[in-house]
């Protein structure tokens, strides 16, 4: 039996298996590096214990470090959670010579499906279908896509649809690959346009018995990285479920595979065909959505198999069929602008209604898995996922509805978000009638500004806006306390709060508190403001946020259905705030990986200038419009920071 457990991994995942140990009474152990130590799950172990390093990203992936940790914790296993080191076939090896439990596959299954390459062949030795590539493509074998053979997640992975950008898109991909994983391999298969990606949940225990749970759909990708995910999968043909959920069984027998795991599938709707795409040896992102599905604690299945595997019982569970009884859908929420640029910063404030966290339910209710709250700082070392939050329900109709109510409700400060995105992908009629595939949100592309950030607030918004503020100024002030706000004895015109995309918001201060025209000003605080609009009264909740002293304030506006954030522009315009026509600024925070032209040099709009990496994601900064390279502030290698100018392209006149 396992008594302390030490869980290989940070954030939500940590916490998420924390919770299935607390329940089964099994002490905890957390690892962290330096830029984690504040987080929720160090605080909720048991124990923790510090990763040395000075790189942050790598912190997590020191098996030496991982090892030391448990045994100087008193640790007597070991879970990987998903991602870092959970499918690393030489770690489980390692915690296994330690004398540790390792919650996992074995080593050798983990080998089998690491190479995606090898996981082919011996795929098709057992019958599943498979996608093959071309060993010579020619211009009929495209669109073809380029895929890391050690990881997933969309990193290294790149569509080719023209032959002369192969060489260019395979490079890019290892170098991505290489960064990510450690391992730069890369292969070449077909790229199904219309295809969707829906996956089966399996539970091996290394001896015979597989248990299958389903399927999930996870078409909702972009840039190949799941969006959003849900079990059963919609609109499928119970004769395909079958035939997906059987082909499942055969790939995990066919490797004697041990613990939870999920085979991944590219399924084509047109023709009823689907193809094996990967096995993830490991515990998926979005298994919640089984869970709640089916009633089943997958983490507490995984301990329950690790703990048989090392006597001579069997696992003490059914491989028989059964329905689900309910459904489900999980987003994942992450701190990221409209253009899915990864963000950085404090989370000021972090609320979203829920039932429960990193649990089952009843028949519906909304669960939370998240690794932050209020308060905490999101770093540019690490993946940009804030939160997964899911809804289940007795039908699918129902789950759709609670969620959008969920993300419109939350209160989300002080980072952008995708939470905008995810309400208008949830409430779009092609997701509605359940006909998403892979490039969907492509072929429906997203405004690259948020609506939280656009002129689509409403006026009620901005005027409670423009009150908060206000009624800080007034808060704040040291002298006259007991003379209105903006009071002026002879009144000559209104005061004027003008917020960034938005007509300026005109108030007075009065005796009887604050006067908007068309407005009926009931109550304002600098967090709270109630307006009755045209006979209709609703609350506002807010926050006032300032980046540093002096910069223009910003206020996270919380209505009742919809959240929105206005920018001040100030009254006067620091000269020293200004930058140069053309600039390019840093879009997040991050590391210069290569710089693509030279001062001097002539561009076009579009043309490569530089490539930054940020949570191990490559994003390539383009040239804004025809014109000269006057200035290239960076090199290779050097760390920036958001805004910082970057270069500067002069346009052609």
């Amino acid at each position: 039996m396992i008594s302390r457990l030490l869980v290989a991994n940070r954030g939500e995942i940590a916490r998420r298996v924390f919770a299935t140990c607390r329940r089964l009474g099994i002490e905890t152990v957390a690892v962290h590096s330096d830029a984690d130590a504040h987080l929720p799950y160090v605080a909720e172990a048991d124990q923790a214990v510090r990763l040395p390093g000075n790189a942050p990203a790598d912190t997590y992936l020191r098996v030496d470090l991982v090892i030391e940790a448990a045994q100087r914790s008193g640790a007597d296993a070991i879970h990987p959670g998903y991602g870092f080191l959970s499918e690393n076939a030489d770690f489980a090896r390692a915690v296994e010579a330690a004398g540790l439990t390792w919650v996992g596959p074995s080593p050798e299954s983990i080998e089998a499906m690491g190479s995606k390459v090898e996981a082919k062949r011996l795929m098709r030795e057992a019958g599943v279908p498979t996608l093959e590539a071309p060993e010579n493509p020619t211009e009929a074998d495209l669109p073809l896509l380029v895929k890391a053979s050690a990881g997933g997640g969309g990193r290294g992975m790149r569509v080719v649809r023209r032959l002369e950008d192969l060489a260019d898109e395979v490079a890019a991909a290892q170098a991505e690959a290489a960064s990510a994983f450690g391992d730069g391999t890369v292969f070449v298969e077909p790229y199904v346009e219309r295809g969707r990606h829906v996956e089966v949940q399996v539970v091996g225990n290394g001896r015979g018995q597989v248990l299958v749970l389903g399927e999930r759909d996870c078409s909702v990708q972009r840039r190949h990285q799941k969006v959003v995910e849900e079990a059963p999968a919609p609109e499928l043909d119970g004769d395909v479920a079958d035939a997906l959920h059987d082909a499942a069984r055969r790939a995990a027998e066919a490797i004697s595979y041990r613990g939870a795991g999920t085979v991944e599938f590219l399924y084509d709707p047109d023709t009823e065909r689907f193809f094996f795409l990967e096995m993830n040896t490991r515990l998926q992102v979005e298994h919640p959505v089984t869970e709640l599905v089916w009633d089943t604690d997958l983490v507490e299945l995984q301990l329950h198999v690790a703990e048989a595997s090392q006597s001579s019982g069997r696992l003490g569970f059914s491989t028989g069929g059964g329905e689900p009884q309910r459904h489900a859908i999980e987003v994942r929420l992450y701190a990221e602008d409209g253009a899915y640029v990864p963000q950085s910063g404090r989370l000021v404030t972090f609320e979203v209604d829920h039932d429960v966290e990193f649990a089952l339910g009843g028949e519906r209710g909304i669960r939370v898995d998240s690794g932050f709250a209020s308060g905490d700082e999101v770093s540019t070392f690490y993946d940009a996922m804030l939160a997964k939050v899911v809804s289940w329900a007795p039908n699918r109709e129902q789950a759709i509805r609670q969620l959008v109510r969920a993300l419109r409700t939350a209160r989300i400060h002080g980072v952008t978000t995708n939470r905008d995105q995810l309400v208008s992908i949830l409430t779009d009629p092609v997701f509605a009638a359940g006909e998403m595939t892979t490039t969907w949100l492509e072929s429906r592309p997203i405004p690259a500004e948020s609506p939280t950030d656009s002129a689509a607030s409403t006026r009620a918004e901005v005027v409670a806006g423009a009150l908060m503020l206000a009624a800080d100024d007034a808060e704040r002030r040291t002298v006259q306390q007991g003379v209105p706000p903006a009071w002026r004895n002879v009144v000559s015109q209104p005061q004027r709060t003008t917020f960034e995309g938005h007509e300026p918001v005109e108030w007075w201060g009065t005796r009887d508190g604050f006067a908007v025209d068309g407005v009926t000003v009931l109550e304002v605080s600098p967090t709270r403001v109630r307006l009755e609009v045209d006979g209709v009264t609703a609350e506002t909740r807010g926050h006032i946020s300032v980046e540093r002293p002096g910069a223009p304030r910003e206020v996270w506006v919380d209505g009742p259905l919809r959240s929105a954030r206005l920018r001040e522009v100030p009254r006067f315009t620091d000269p020293a705030d200004a930058v140069a026509s053309g600039s390019l600024l840093a879009p997040m925070p991050g590391t210069v990986v290569a710089v693509k032209v030279e001062p001097g040099a002539t561009v076009v709009a579009g043309d490569p200038v530089l490539v930054l990496e940020a949570m191990k994601m490559q994003h390539t900064v383009t040239a804004p419009h025809d014109g000269t390279v006057t200035e290239i502030n960076v090199e290779p290698g050097a760390q920036v920071a958001s805004g910082e100018v970057l270069a500067v392209v002069e346009e052609n006149r």
